[in-house]
């Protein structure tokens, strides 16, 4: 590769065709490359260059189907993308044991957000205080002047609250705000804007920041689920499954990968619907220290018959309109196949499938261990990246499987030899 200088005058004028052919002149691209850089995906130059700056190329990441969803007594097929094999197995394994006993039974709180607008330089914080709550309906009057659709339904800015910040004289509003089906960036950061000039005439203090927190206390989905005895393993695996769960509760380092195993399931929901799924890791992670310490976002235990009841309690704030959701025909193609109705009946999905990939890992974890069925899995991916093609990569994973030995060195010989 040349060297090159990153400071690129105009860059973010140029079109995607003159940064690809940019790219390929710098990497001295041959001509199977510079196929792979050219666009020839679903998502138009016109669309992704207007969601994204400096725009080159599509990545392309699979997306599989989820089965065996029963969640409310109602059935679904939850599109999943994501780039590691066995998730979408072990979730579609995990639900059909729970649909044995009922399926998934979930439940969402309102959707409330919190917007922050940050007061500095008050001389008595006290009485800036007393000034915002007595002006309130002022203020929430103003700040639901940015939506029509939310004040039409009697939804919006619906309360606020004031408390001290920690150091100097500053404070803190916190701006509830009821987003219904949004995921609610836009509007809450909008509202936290509109209002902040008539917050520093309240309280002659100044505004430093205005914006969303995504931490959202208020917007919580709940999922409960028992897991067959029987159909996970026996006893011994469930006798096991709590004992590694307990560690989950109480050791940090093993909650934290705990956690992650939900995530896995809830991020490919969020991006085969082009949701934030930034948002949604920041916010369950955040939830998982609220107290004090950071542990297991999943609960489990025994039922009177030797069951696994698990459940899960995480804060989700996710969109059916808006966004990129509404803006990508795939992401639109994803949710026509969830085909929830709200934002709070998607929430209750994804939570169902966090429950889900997280009840998978454990019992993976309880039994076999976690790299035999990953391995397995993946050793199509390893047969790919030494280089077969068509019916070669079965071949390869296949042998490489009866070898024991599945590695990318072990893929490169079998290679060599037709895969034998």
């Amino acid at each position: 590769m040349k060297r090159v200088n990153s400071r690129i005058p105009e860059f973010r004028k140029w079109t995607p065709e003159d940064r690809r052919r940019f790219l390929s002149d710098l990497l001295d691209l041959n001509e199977d490359e510079r196929g792979k850089l050219s666009n020839v995906g679903s998502l138009a130059d016109e669309t992704a260059g207007r969601m994204v700056e400096n725009f080159f190329m599509n990545m392309e990441i699979p997306v599989g189907l989820a089965t065996n969803f029963l969640i409310n007594d109602r059935e679904y097929l939850i599109p999943m993308a994501i780039e590691e094999p066995s998730v979408i197995a072990a979730c579609s394994n995990a639900a059909r044991i729970a649909r044995i006993r009922g399926g998934f039974t979930a439940v969402s709180t309102e959707n409330i957000m919190f917007g922050q607008i940050q007061i500095i330089g008050t001389d008595n914080p006290e009485l800036a205080k007393i000034k915002i709550l007595r002006d309130k309906k002022k203020i929430l009057d103003l700040a639901n002047t940015v939506s029509n659709t939310l004040r039409e339904r009697n939804r919006g800015a619906i309360d606020l609250e004031v408390r001290n910040l920690e150091y100097g004289k500053g404070l803190i509003i916190h701006l509830k705000v009821d987003v219904l089906d949004a995921m609610g960036a836009n509007v809450i950061n909008g509202m936290a804007e509109r209002i902040s000039p008539l917050i520093e005439e309240i309280t002659g203090g100044e505004v430093v920041l205005r914006i969303l927190s995504n931490l959202t206390p208020l917007r919580v989905t709940r999922v409960s689920a028992t897991f067959d005895l029987d159909a996970m393993g026996g006893e011994r695996v469930a006798r096991r499954f709590i004992d590694a769960y307990e560690m989950a509760r109480t050791d940090v380092f093993r909650a934290t990968t705990h956690n992650k195993g939900i995530m896995n399931g809830i991020d490919a929901v969020l991006l085969a619907t082009l949701n934030d799924w930034r948002q949604a890791e920041a916010n369950a992670h955040a939830y998982a220290s609220l107290g004090g310490r950071y542990t297991s976002l999943t609960r489990y235990s025994r039922d009177s018959e030797g069951n696994i009841a698990g459940s899960i309690e995480i804060p989700l704030a996710l969109g059916t309109v808006g966004g990129a959701t509404s803006a990508v025909d795939k992401a639109k193609l994803s949710m026509k196949i969830l085909n929830v109705g709200s934002a709070m009946e998607f929430q209750e999905v994804v939570a169902s499938v966090g429950l889900a990939q997280n009840f998978a890992a454990m019992r993976a974890l309880s039994d076999e261990g976690i790299q035999r069925g990953h391995m397995r899995l993946h050793s199509r991916n390893i047969a790919i990246s030494a280089g077969a093609k068509g019916e070669l990569i079965d071949i390869i994973s296949n042998q490489m499987i009866a070898d024991g030995n599945i590695s990318y060195s072990h893929a490169m010989e079998l290679l060599k030899t037709g895969g034998k």
